[in-house]
């Protein structure tokens, strides 16, 4: 890791400046890449020795679950009513609560979307199948009191760049942002890909709209967290931002500090990563901005989340969360050697480290069947979470704590959160 604290720590300032300078003076303008991962050593036989003894949980360890839009989604019910929701909600709760999870990270702006009233994005089609249609209920403000009200707390997860997939309707609401920008012939800010409609961060107006967002959650809602997924850059190709970035090098090799595109694309992310946490700060200083990427830090780096910076200074985030989402028999990246990576990485006082755990994968064939080799993978990775001096961690998600075939997993995990 000090190869990359070296790399990324020491242009910082000067990248997240030299990106906000260019481009408030930018004028508008007119299949998602697959990752492959980087080989890396063979784990070791445990990095706290064969020995070592899990302690036993503190007071204040995360145990957080996810909460999808899919868990949440009302669009397929016959019942789309208020009280339909509330039950569905409750379930949630009370299992949640069962199970000895303390927080749920609850999916509220899937598509930029709103499960809740909102002055800059549309209602989620989640709640009646028709994005923009109000359900006749403020489901946020539900899902808050009810949390509140079983001991649990609740962050708002929110998906920052992306806009429109296949799990999306083809219409968009008039109201959405990306409606509004192509009638007014706004280019740039939005890009369309095979895989779907983002936002482009490279653009000033873009963040904010973004960090507005996440601020009127905060002031209109009790939230005790807001959460950014790992869903930034959705490719590597240079097809993405064509032009904006095209822009930024006709400007910045006129003084000979030109960003690679990799770099740039970073500095942007954390230019929208800085405001949205001070934005945060602002309206309510004792509410959490956390991040969730991927847990192959190479990978992070590539598609513009930065997570050196955000784990080594402040400002950015107060928590994050890899999605570490490997068994110990992962032939790339194992368990062990993730959670090694990570619990280095972060080195800024201000920051906690939870990890992203893959109650999905539990029982499935997944990783070549690795994961049917036993029933105790994710309580293993619990000790060992707990042994590396992280403050917690959250799994994915809900609707896998109550499967058949994560059966078995979830007993031994229970047994470790009771």
């Amino acid at each position: 890791m000090s190869s990359l604290m070296k790399r990324y720590g020491a242009v910082l300032s000067a990248v997240v400046f030299l990106a906000g300078a260019v481009f408030l003076s930018m004028k508008t303008e007119g299949k998602t890449g697959t990752l492959q991962t980087e080989s890396l050593p063979p784990a070791s036989a445990g990095i706290f020795g064969e020995n070592s003894s899990a302690p036993a949980a503190s007071g204040d360890e995360m145990r957080a679950v996810w909460v999808p839009y899919m868990s949440l989604a009302m669009n397929g019910e016959k019942d789309q009513s208020e009280t339909a929701f509330h039950k569905k909600f409750d379930a949630i709760v009370s299992g949640a609560k069962e199970k000895g999870l303390n927080t749920l990270i609850v999916h509220v702006r899937p598509f930029g979307d709103a499960l809740y009233p909102s002055q800059y994005f549309p209602w989620s089609h989640i709640l009646t199948g028709t994005q923009g249609v109000n359900p006749g209920y403020d489901p946020l403000e539900y899902m808050v009191k009810a949390a509140h009200a079983a001991g649990l707390k609740i962050h708002a997860w929110v998906n920052p760049l992306r806009i429109q997939t296949s799990s999306t309707p083809s219409i968009l609401a008039q109201s959405n942002p990306y409606s509004r920008w192509k009638e007014e012939g706004v280019k740039g800010w939005t890009v369309q890909l095979d895989s779907g409609i983002y936002y482009n961060p490279a653009y000033p107006k873009v963040r904010e709209l973004i960090a507005n967002g996440v601020k009127e959650i905060v002031e209109k809602y009790d939230v005790d967290g807001i959460q950014f997924d790992d869903y930034f850059y959705p490719t590597e190709s240079s097809v993405f931002d064509t032009g904006s970035y095209g822009a930024y090098l006709s400007q910045a090799n006129k003084s000979g500090s030109a960003l690679g595109l990799s770099e740039w694309r970073q500095a942007n992310i954390n230019a929208l990563v800085s405001l949205t946490y001070k934005e945060i700060k602002e309206a309510k200083p004792k509410v959490v901005f956390g991040i969730s990427p991927q847990g192959n830090i190479q990978n992070d780096l590539k598609m513009g989340a930065d997570v050196v910076s955000w784990c080594s200074a402040g400002g950015y985030i107060d928590y994050i969360c890899p999605q570490v989402y490997y068994n110990f028999e992962n032939p790339v990246l194992p368990f062990d050697t993730a959670v090694k990576q990570w619990r280095e990485l972060v080195t800024h006082s201000g920051v906690k480290l939870y990890y992203g755990l893959a109650l999905y994968k539990a029982g499935s064939d997944a990783d070549s069947g690795t994961w049917q080799k036993s029933s105790d993978i994710l309580s293993k990775q619990v000790q060992l979470a707990r042994q590396s001096g992280g403050s917690g961690f959250m799994f994915y998600s809900w609707d896998y704590f109550n499967s058949d075939q994560t059966k078995e997993e979830v007993q031994n995990v229970i047994k470790l959160l009771n």
